[in-house]
């Protein structure tokens, strides 16, 4: 019985010293798509910007072209594919909490850990492995686009890939903390963390300064009550 204890107690430690190599990549793939995300955010400004000055020439100056038009798609692809990885990190993807929300955080967990085996991932890999090819051709054959003045297309084909490749790569980081906190080893990580904005720090600072100042009134009134009436 010792000896299989002694066996038992050696399979759990080193399967949880290989979950703590795996957390250890986890956090790793957080930072990069973390980083990732701060860094192409910054993209939707200089798309507002790229859509109001082309809006102002062509009222303005009655000229326009499709290559501006064309540059915003690129810049809203962009930001909807390299940052689907980025917003699953930060769980802000559309949930269905209806039934989810009443569940506890272990059963929670996992349907994560089912959805993103059966259906996350296999749908981001097959995207991921029938866009190549539609790129390769693009870019071997320097296709551009059919509108006068376009640009030429195969970034926009190479955005497909790559984006799946980064949400894939996400995908398996949260699969990764949704076991470690099955076997208790982290907080539950779907767990948003709420920041408050600073309009919302600064409508609870006036509440609560004019609290502040409704208490000492009402002290100060109490105070001279007592002492000038009955």
């Amino acid at each position: 019985i010792t000896v299989l204890d002694r066996s038992s107690h050696a399979s759990l430690h080193t399967k949880e010293a290989r979950v703590k190599g795996l957390l250890a990549l986890s956090r790793l793939i957080d930072a990069v798509t973390e980083k990732i995300g701060q860094t192409l955010y910054w993209l939707i400004l200089a798309m507002v910007l790229i859509s109001a000055a082309n809006a102002t020439i062509r009222k303005a100056f009655n000229y326009s072209s499709n290559a501006y038009l064309e540059v915003q798609w690129y810049l809203f692809s962009v930001i909807f594919l390299f940052l689907a990885g980025y917003t699953l990190l930060h769980n802000e993807h559309v949930r269905i909490d209806i039934i989810t929300g009443r569940l506890s955080a272990r059963v929670r967990a996992g349907i994560d850990i089912f959805g993103t085996l059966f259906f996350l991932l296999p749908m981001s890999v097959l995207i991921m492995w029938l866009s190549w090819p539609i790129f390769v051709d693009a870019y071997v054959r320097g296709e551009v686009s059919t509108n006068a003045g376009g640009l030429i297309v195969w970034p926009a084909r190479l955005m497909v890939p790559v984006g799946f490749f980064l949400l894939i790569v996400q995908a398996i980081s949260e699969l990764i903390k949704r076991v470690a906190f099955l076997r208790g080893m982290i907080p539950d990580p779907s767990e948003k963390a709420v920041e408050k904005t600073a309009e919302e720090e600064l409508a609870e600072e006036i509440l609560r300064s004019r609290g502040d100042r409704d208490i000492a009134e009402e002290a100060a009134r109490i105070g001279v009550d007592g002492k000038g009436r009955p």
